[in-house]
């Protein structure tokens, strides 16, 4: 299969390929690794852990033969059967039926953990994936087992969290921008499901019910995929594959990059969605372009990163970078190559972390400043305030603050905690 790498650096390859042991044995994300993508980028972005478990088949022979595991599958199996034939129009009782439970979640991490072997299928699953790739970053403090125990929970809740939001109705972290489509409750009684989206809850368990299932937690995992694509809110997987795509030009361009001849590697520019659902780009998308591109000009650096996905207003049809990326060339005559997009940010916090995640990925110096450009609130709150909301949001601070150049520009230092996916942000993880 032709080899085909995505945005973050996902890739559409013989799945037994891999980085060899040798290069893994530190507890260090690999800048050579390429995160692995079964055609499913929404699932692979928000639950890479269930994707390799899917995909890798030394991994998924290992996990169907044990006893402990096939049980919970069964089980969980056998209660959506029931739930079909007994939840008659409680909507509650169709979504308990396709989430996982609590005691599910901690049985299988505990399984794990007693399965891991360092010369088995999930050693060598953490030691030349889940280590390397620098998705689950954040862990790899921990003893390899943990770790993959860590990692399995992330994925689990980060499956509830979408069955929640885009099935059950909860409210996302924005709700804003992020809240589910439907009409969920009845009008007379909010602490109900409407007779008309129950009917749909019916339908989506019984879909899943008569689905081929392969691997023990297939019945919540597409439960929440399905709940994300019905919702229309399956961005992450917008313009992929991006290194082929959209950032195809730029992206071949890096490697003739002399980068001791620039001070930074990308100038970055936060999007800034407009408030009309028919108007593409916002007066402060432009203002924030026609800065960037002064200090383009300048030879600041060699690339500007335009950031921002489908935000606002809510379901927009415009993405932030692809506007800022037109506006660009065809305005302002920078050359296309020169451009890179990030289509999926929905928040400062996530330009940052994306913008980050890019130059780590695409291969750009790791090492070396970058900076932000855009207007001088925004400015001063990614020096001021960004990180200490980075914490708070997404756990991770992706960057460190370097120095103020004007009041519209701002220096910044990547950090290899960007990498750290988050799948309680399902369209951007």
């Amino acid at each position: 299969m032709q080899n085909i790498r995505l945005v973050f650096g996902f890739t559409l390859i013989s799945l037994l390929a891999a980085p060899s042991l040798s290069n893994a044995q530190d507890k260090h994300p690999d800048v050579h690794y390429k995160l692995l993508s079964s055609n499913n980028y929404v699932q692979a972005k928000n639950y890479y852990l269930l994707t390799l478990f899917h995909e890798l088949p030394d991994v998924k022979q290992f996990l169907a033969a044990d006893p402990g595991l096939k049980t919970i599958g069964d089980k969980k199996l056998d209660s959506l059967k029931s739930a079909l034939q007994t939840c008659q129009r409680d909507g509650a009782c169709y979504i308990q039926a396709l989430r996982f439970s609590n005691d599910e979640i901690t049985q299988v991490a505990e399984r794990l953990k007693t399965l891991y072997k360092p010369d088995n299928a999930l050693g060598r699953l953490v030691k030349k994936h889940l280590i390397p790739s620098g998705a689950y970053v954040l862990f790899q403090g921990q003893n390899e087992p943990e770790m993959l125990a860590k990692a399995w929970t992330q994925d689990a809740e980060g499956v509830n969290f979408a069955i929640g939001v885009y099935g059950e109705g909860k409210k996302p972290n924005y709700p804003a921008i992020d809240s589910i489509s439907f009409n969920v409750h009845d009008p007379k009684d909010s602490t109900k499901y409407r007779l008309g989206y129950i009917g749909l809850l019916y339908n989506t368990a019984e879909l899943i019910a008569a689905e081929p299932k392969a691997d023990f937690f297939d019945i919540p995992l597409n439960a929440a995929l399905h709940f994300i694509e019905m919702n229309e809110r399956d961005q992450a997987a917008d313009y992929e594959p991006m290194q082929q795509t959209e950032n195809k030009s730029a992206y071949d361009r890096i490697p003739t990059i002399k980068w001791a001849a620039y001070p930074y590697t990308v100038i970055e520019i936060p999007g800034a969605g407009p408030d009309e659902p028919n108007v593409a780009l916002s007066a402060e998308g432009m203002i924030r372009c026609r800065l960037a591109a002064i200090q383009y000009q300048k030879g600041l650096a060699p690339f500007i990163v335009t950031s921002g996905g489908k935000v606002h207003p809510y379901k927009t049809k415009y993405c932030e970078a692809i506007e800022m990326k037109k506006f660009l060339v065809e305005k302002l005559h920078i050359a296309a190559n020169a451009v890179i997009i990030d289509p999926h940010a929905r928040h400062t916090t996530t330009n940052m972390r994306n913008t980050v995640r890019l130059i780590y990925r695409y291969g750009m110096p790791f090492d070396k400043p970058a900076i932000t450009c855009t207007t001088r609130g925004q400015s001063t709150s990614i020096e001021k305030n960004q990180i200490d909301r980075c914490l708070r949001e997404l756990n991770e601070a992706p960057y460190a603050n370097g120095k103020r150049l004007t009041d519209t520009e701002v220096e910044f230092y990547p950090k290899i905690e960007a990498l750290q996916i988050n799948p309680r942000e399902p369209m951007d993880p």
